[in-house]
């Protein structure tokens, strides 16, 4: 007695192609979900974008080699500056934070300030290394 063989069916053709489809785009479906965070998430003006500050919306500090934040030309901490950054804010929407920093300033103080700005949600944030002076 002679038995029939079935016919091989293609990989195409067999219900493992669509399976392995369905698969792959769940995959990368969860791929796409991840979020990794590196660094600060500001938001950038747009390349074209031109904006109008003026002087008086302006809340200037420096930082110095030692990491002292400086405003109108008096020592203050951190927390001083996060709470005049929020009553300026409060006070005008508008209002640009700028960072003066020495070149020889730690970079954790740096990062300090930038996060007060970032939990203000400042949109007009600004930081420059100051020049050095020749000697």
């Amino acid at each position: 007695m002679k038995l029939k063989r079935k016919e091989k069916i293609g990989f195409v053709e067999s219900a493992a192609a669509s399976d392995l489809a369905f698969l792959l785009i769940i995959y990368f479906i969860v791929i796409a979900g991840f979020n990794i965070n590196k660094g600060f998430l500001m938001n950038l003006p747009a390349k074209d974008s031109t904006r109008i500050i003026l002087k008086e919306d302006l809340l200037r500090f420096a930082m110095d080699e030692s990491g002292n934040l400086i405003h109108d030309a008096q020592i203050i901490e951190i927390q001083d500056a996060r709470n005049m950054v929020a009553t300026a804010q409060a006070a005008n929407p508008a209002i640009a934070v700028i960072l003066t920093i020495d070149p020889q300033a730690q970079w954790q103080q740096v990062v300090s300030f930038v996060e007060i700005a970032q939990q203000q949600k400042i949109e007009a944030f600004s930081f420059t290394m100051k020049k050095e002076s020749a000697e």
